[in-house]
């Protein structure tokens, strides 16, 4: 008779939902009608004018803006700026990207937390993720995506696992490795884009994942 050891066996996280869940898939379809109008409008085929800069101006997180470097376009900008850069992408590889690790994931995470808690995580990162930015960066470019929030569902995740191990007794070497691999994929794009990558937000983002998964997110 074989007797299971315990020595190799895996902490396991509930993830028994079929699909993501409907609000989920709401956010990404407000994202990609976004992106959508936004390419339609760049190539020409809505209207005449191209409406990417100008949602960029109205829409993306200005640092600029933030410390007051440069006056709002519009009254409360500088509040909303926290939330709507994140409805916002350069283009639709950039909202797949995000899109799939926010369905993903974030299926993973609402069913071990529930929907409610998952949208006040996705809320926190993304503001987590532009406070860190407009804190740490001094570019005067538009920050704009979802991965902010994306991060803060990797830091959730991340910090879960963790916490399991250490219940079960089990090594938590495979979630420092996986931090510390997070932090060197950011290093090598940063160089690879030139600058071209808000490792800032992703900070952001995912501390306020950790930071939740220690507090009203806690398994």
């Amino acid at each position: 008779m074989n007797i299971p050891s315990t020595e190799n066996r895996e902490p396991t996280l509930r993830a028994s939902q079929s699909g993501a869940p409907r609000f989920l898939w709401v956010l990404v379809g407000i994202m990609a009608a976004v992106e959508l109008i936004l390419t339609l409008s760049s190539s020409g085929l809505l209207g005449s004018q191209d409406l990417r800069w100008p949602a960029f101006m109205l829409g993306a997180f200005w640092q600029p803006v933030l410390s007051g470097a440069v006056s709002p376009v519009y009254p409360g900008q500088s509040v909303l700026m926290f939330i709507t850069y994140a409805f916002l992408h350069g283009g639709f590889l950039h909202l797949i990207m995000n899109s799939v690790i926010l369905l993903s994931l974030g299926k993973f995470v609402s069913v071990n937390i529930g929907a409610i808690k998952t949208l006040l995580l996705l809320f926190l990162s993304a503001v987590g993720g532009a406070v860190c930015f407009g804190l740490l960066s001094s570019s005067n470019a538009p920050m704009i995506g979802a991965s902010g929030a994306v991060f803060g569902l990797i830091g959730l995740w991340q910090v879960m696992e963790y916490r399991t191990r250490r219940r079960s007794g089990i090594s938590v070497r495979p979630v420092v490795m996986g931090v510390l691999g997070l932090a060197l994929i950011n290093i090598v794009l940063f160089v690879m884009l030139s600058g071209g990558l808000a490792w800032e937000t992703h900070l952001g983002g995912w501390i306020a994942g950790w930071l939740a998964g220690q507090s009203f997110a806690r398994r």
